[in-house]
């Protein structure tokens, strides 16, 4: 009988296997592997072909989560979670893989109990195509950046990773033979895993193709060469959308990176679009983040980063670029649509992020001595009528006065009270913006704040996407923050007549005491 052993020294155990074929195996294989052994084969192939894995026997110790024995295949260098394809173990063999570059990784663990008869593998090197079913990748034409091959045919194959979404393909570099109806040298797209699935696109010459989306989890692309006449060739990489590629367009949401609180995988670009009704500004809160560091060289965000854009596209003024862990300050926008981009590099994963956002309403607010007035837009809150809209309470709702719902009423009423802050007396009441749908409460609440001496308002978001995380909120907006809102102040001023109240009494007490004085004197 076979009896494990801890790994004796000179046992082959891993190693770099870089024949353009060869095959692979557990320690003692077909014995039984030793106990607490670790090995590693890193598989490397010409740049430009990709590494083709299988299996043909595999035996391990089974535990539920594979917290024992295991072995794990990684589309890369090892030891980065963020390129990590899978982790196996028990009796069931892993699928065969396709490497997503020119590069693959094999780890086998075992502890200290238990040993079973191991795996043996086989590669080879894939001149151009495969089967690609990781989460991201990239493909290149044979030989590249080198000219191409004549007469050469490859055939990608991308899709089929569990949970996976539509898939995004981008070209990052492209030159060609061109031809009319590129029928010499091309590059074509199939929406689905067969020639037989709607064609995306036929593509040649040197200017690189538009960003590709697909509408399965699954993308064929075909490159062909004819007899003569070469290029560059192309380099593409590609993601799954289902996680990594999505539009909001509701009040308020939330979002996180891929596969998180696990570690996002690596050679992504995800585009996260909020997209509000005119009028509205976003505001994101950063609940977690956690991103590979900066660069020690130049202290920036060169590796993985996540960045805000004003608008919907990258044209639009950066909001801010941000890696590392790091505890963020929301985020506004200054227009109804924010953009955020993740780009992640092949190596050092993390954890990510999770994100909220809120639709903040922009509004006029000013006071004066006695009043409050607030204005918002009416195309801001278009969909809701105007007693969904209130101060303090449903009896104080807004009326709707040319393009503005409007609120005009006196500190006494509408659930005001006079409150210290900082030694200041101020006036505080709560507007209630009343989003609710059927049995769906969403109810956002703006704190009002008026200063009477110094006649200041402000307004501070209270309770939006996450009540519990808004202790950081901060003041939203003063009475002329808004840029581009057609807000009549002047209207707001003409009102303002309990000013020219006050003097009038002042000027006429001051009056009677001089008449009174006077009297006295003349008695």
């Amino acid at each position: 009988a076979s009896h494990p052993l801890l790994c004796p020294p000179g046992i082959k155990c891993g190693g770099v296997l870089s024949a353009p074929s060869g095959n692979f195996s557990s320690p003692n294989f077909p014995g039984l592997y030793p106990y607490e052994t670790e090995c590693t084969w890193l598989i490397v192939v010409a740049e430009g072909s990709s590494v083709l894995l299988s299996f043909s026997h595999f035996e391990l110790e089974y535990h539920d989560t594979c917290a024992y024995d295991y072995l794990q295949v990684y589309n890369g260098a090892a030891r980065d979670r963020g390129n990590l394809l899978g982790t196996f173990c028990g009796h069931s063999p892993p699928p065969p893989f396709s490497s997503a570059w020119h590069v693959m990784a094999v780890v086998f663990r075992s502890d200290r109990h238990v040993a079973k008869h191991g795996f043996a593998a086989a590669y080879k090197k894939d001149a151009c195509g495969g089967q690609l079913t990781g989460l991201s990748g990239e493909i290149t034409s044979p030989r590249y950046p080198e000219s191409y091959p004549n007469d050469a045919e490859c055939r990608w194959s991308i899709g089929g990773a569990s949970g996976g979404g539509p898939l995004t393909l981008v070209f990052a570099d492209f030159q060609m033979e061109g031809g009319q109806g590129c029928g010499f040298d091309y590059v074509a797209l199939f929406d689905g895993p067969t020639i037989a699935a709607p064609r995306l696109g036929r593509y040649c010459g040197s200017s690189r193709p538009p960003r590709t989306i697909s509408s399965t989890p699954h993308l064929l692309v075909i490159f062909k060469s004819d007899f003569n006449i070469g290029g560059r060739g192309f380099k593409a990489h590609f993601y799954s959308a289902g996680e990594c590629q999505e539009v909001f367009t509701t009040i308020k949401g939330n979002f996180s990176s891929p596969q998180y609180p696990n570690f996002y995988p690596n050679n992504l670009k995800c585009q996260w679009s909020i997209k509000l009704p005119l009028g509205f500004r976003v505001k994101v809160f950063f609940l977690d983040m956690e991103l590979e560091g900066r660069s020690s060289l130049t202290g920036g965000c060169d590796y993985d980063h996540l960045s805000a854009f004003d608008g919907g596209t990258e044209n639009g003024s950066l909001l801010g670029r941000w890696c590392g862990r790091e505890s963020l300050a929301p985020v506004t926008s200054h227009s109804n649509r924010l953009l955020l981009v993740l780009h992640t590099d092949r190596n050092t994963a993390k954890r990510g992020f999770s994100i909220s956002y809120v639709g903040v309403v922009p509004m006029n607010v000013s006071c004066t001595r006695t009043d409050f007035h607030i204005q918002i837009p009416v195309q801001s809150l278009a969909q809701l009528e105007r007693n969904r809209i209130y101060l303090g309470s449903p009896s104080c709702a807004a009326q709707v006065v040319g393009r503005n719902f409007k609120i005009h009423t006196r500190f006494d009423t509408c659930g005001t009270e006079s409150q210290r802050r900082n030694n200041t007396s101020v006036i505080v009441s709560t507007l209630y913006i009343d989003f609710s749908v059927g049995d769906q409460e969403d109810i956002h609440q703006y704190e009002v704040q008026c200063e009477p001496k110094r006649k200041e308002a402000s307004v501070t978001l209270i309770a939006g996407p996450d009540p519990s995380r808004l202790s950081q909120a901060e003041n939203l907006v003063d009475a002329q923050q808004w840029e581009g809102e057609a807000m009549d102040a002047r209207e707001v001023k003409s009102q303002d007549t309990s000013d020219i109240v006050f003097i009038s009494i002042c000027i006429l007490a001051g009056l009677l005491m001089v008449i009174a004085v006077v009297g006295l004197v003349l008695l």
